[in-house]
C-alpha cells in the first residue's frame, strides 16, 4: 500500500481493532437512540437533550472509523448481526429511570476507551499515525464526556480528590 507507507500484510490487526469499535460504536449509538426516545421524569428535557448530542456525535463517529478502514482498503463490519456479534457493549432495556440510564451509558464509555486503546495500541505497532491521531482526539472527547456525565450522577455535596499545594 504505497499511499500510507505500510506494509498491508501488517494492516489487518488494526483493521480487526477498528471494526471492533465500528461494532462497539454501533450499539452505543442504539443504547442512546433508546434513551433518547424513551426518558421519562424531571430531566426529560435535560437528558433527551443530551442523548441527541451524544448520538449525534456517535453517528459522526461511526462513519469516520469506516472510513478508516476504507482507507486501509478493508471492509468495514456493516451489518448489524456483525454487530451484535463482535461488540462488548448489549443493548439495554428502554425503561430505565434517568440515573439508570446515565449509568449505563458510563459503562458504554468504559467500554468503549478499552477498545480505543487497543485501536492504538495495534496502530503504534505499524507505525500507523493516521488511526493513532483519529482515535487519540476520540479518547479525549470520550473521556470529557465521560467525566461531565459522572458529574450529572454525584450529589452536590460530593467533592473531588485534591493534592496539597507546595509538595
Amino acid at each position: 500500500m504505497t499511499y500510507l507507507n505500510i506494509k498491508e500484510e501488517k494492516l489487518l490487526p488494526v483493521v480487526v481493532e477498528l471494526n471492533t469499535l465500528l461494532a462497539d460504536y454501533h450499539m452505543y449509538y442504539q443504547k442512546l437512540r433508546n434513551f433518547h426516545w424513551n426518558i421519562l421524569g424531571k430531566n426529560f428535557f435535560e437528558l433527551h437533550q443530551k442523548f441527541e448530542e451524544l448520538y449525534g456525535d456517535a453517528r459522526i463517529k461511526i462513519d469516520e472509523i469506516a472510513e478508516r478502514v476504507l482507507t486501509l482498503r478493508y471492509h468495514p463490519l456493516s451489518n448489524y448481526s456483525d454487530y451484535l456479534k463482535t461488540s462488548a457493549i448489549e443493548e439495554s432495556e428502554s425503561f430505565l429511570n434517568d440515573r439508570e440510564m446515565v449509568s449505563e451509558i458510563l459503562g458504554s464509555h468504559k467500554i468503549l476507551l478499552s477498545q480505543m486503546s487497543k485501536v492504538i495500541q495495534a496502530a503504534n505497532t505499524i507505525e500507523d499515525e493516521g488511526t493513532v491521531d483519529l482515535i487519540g482526539a476520540y479518547i479525549r472527547d470520550l473521556e470529557k464526556t465521560s467525566w461531565m456525565l459522572d458529574a450529572w450522577l454525584k450529589d452536590s455535596s460530593d467533592h473531588l480528590k485534591s493534592v496539597a499545594q507546595g509538595s
